[in-house]
């Protein structure tokens, strides 16, 4: 069985406004379940295949500040 998980991600947020696609993230982060990663991921491509140079910056340095944190 070929699973393209990416493909199965995006078949299920199909169509969900900003107000569900908002409840997903957040069911995902707070479930803290590693299942709901993957999911996390393809929106996260999502968006930065999309998402100005500007947009980029500010996410990389976010990041950046949440990482040392660590």
């Amino acid at each position: 069985m070929d699973l393209n998980l990416r493909q199965a991600v995006k078949n299920n947020i199909a169509g969900h406004n900003e107000e569900q696609l908002e409840a997903t993230i957040a069911e995902a982060i707070q479930s803290g379940e590693e299942k709901m990663l993957p999911g996390l991921g393809v929106l996260f491509e999502m968006y930065w295949q999309q998402a100005s140079e500007d947009e980029k910056e500010t996410m990389l340095s976010t990041l950046e500040t949440e990482v040392g944190k660590l």
